[in-house]
């Protein structure tokens, strides 16, 4: 991104202008704690508070992968093919993290060191999202391909991650996997976003010991997401369909839906910096999703959405070396830092950069 993207974004009415404040190779975003932010390099788990200068970033912890996951990790290319490194983060109050890894969900314990597994994958490699809500509860999806429809189950742990359960199970025939489950503390609840076809694509409002499972919103591809953003207004979420136009959409605290801006391609990731939220796109190839660059957007408060950045696809193969991303942390950020990891871009290939939001 250069200065003139910056006065593009304000000139476009966004009020939102970004400056760099710092740019770091090879190395995945994942998730905020207050001011602090988690990223990885290979199986390196990382941290850096974004808002001293210089950034520094100090290890954390390792998961000890598969020996033939050492040698893959260890190059960009071999780390695109094979999915490597960690994909997914969440930081407890007890001081424990909880991440998703390739065929794992691993638990490191307060003070650093070796990650450990507590939960060997069956079904797919691992889940999209893992959440926790303030009484130290985790949970996730799962995430797999389920050309059958079985029943699809949330595993949730308390007790800090030592041990997973089946807390939820999806009937069989009544959806394909879950995308993403996000905490709303204004409403102290649960979104959770399914797909993929028809009534299986859905947006519920569910209870933290999930005995209440409210569907919203379901039935159609504009119903099928990853990205929600929950914010004082509402919740902020964007579709993920090959089949049509994409769009982001405001479903405000009375109930009230509606499309807010449409986008260049399908939606994998959001998050919100202070007053404003991001969404970023994929490239996905399809016969509707023909553009072949990745995008951010940003708005303050929902009120004007603005492209405000794209990177171009790189030259290498989708179908094995991923497609076009940006991908965004989650957790709850107290900084007015954006922090992004592009990745299959050219110029910036599984690179972390660090925006001051202005």
């Amino acid at each position: 991104m250069t200065n003139s993207s910056e006065q593009l974004s304000r000139e476009a009415g966004s009020g939102i202008g970004l400056t760099c404040v710092g740019r770091f190779a090879e190395t995945r975003v994942l998730a905020w704690d207050g001011d602090t932010l988690y990223a990885s390099r290979g199986y390196e788990l990382l941290r850096c508070q974004p808002a001293s200068s210089p950034v520094q970033w100090q290890s954390v912890g390792r998961f000890p992968p598969a020996w033939w996951r050492r040698i893959t990790a260890s190059g960009k290319l071999g780390f695109r093919l094979m999915r490597d490194g960690f994909h997914a983060l969440v930081v407890l109050p007890s001081g424990e993290m909880i991440a998703a890894v390739p065929g794992a969900i691993a638990t490191l314990a307060p003070g650093g060191g070796k990650f450990r597994v507590t939960h060997a994958m069956h079904r797919g490699t691992r889940p999209l999202n893992l959440v926790v809500t303030p009484d130290g509860h985790i949970f996730w999806g799962e995430y797999f391909d389920n050309p059958g429809r079985d029943a699809v189950h949330v595993y949730g742990s308390e007790d800090r991650g030592a041990s997973w359960k089946i807390v939820y199970s999806f009937p069989k025939n009544s959806i394909r996997h879950i995308h993403n489950l996000v905490y709303d503390r204004w409403e102290d609840c649960l979104w959770v976003l399914t797909g993929d076809v028809g009534e299986e694509c859905r947006v519920l409002r569910v209870s933290l010991d999930w005995k209440q499972v409210e569907v919203v919103l379901s039935g159609n591809q504009q119903a099928r997401a990853v990205a929600a953003v929950a914010t004082a207004d509402g919740l902020y979420f964007a579709s993920d369909t090959p089949l049509e136009q994409n769009y982001i959409y405001e479903l405000d605290r009375e109930g009230k839906l509606k499309s807010v801006a449409d986008v260049n391609a399908s939606v994998l990731c959001g998050c919100a910096v202070d007053d404003a939220v991001f969404f970023t796109t994929m490239i996905e190839p399809s016969a509707v999703n023909l553009d072949r660059n990745v995008a951010l957007y940003g708005s303050t408060r929902g009120s004007s959405w603005t492209k405000l950045q794209t990177w171009r696809k790189d030259s290498w193969s989708m179908k094995f070396f991923q497609y076009g991303n940006a991908f965004l942390p989650t957790g709850n950020n107290s900084t007015n830092i954006l922090a992004l990891t592009t990745i299959a871009v050219e110029g910036h290939d599984l690179e972390a950069s660090l925006w001051r939001v202005e």
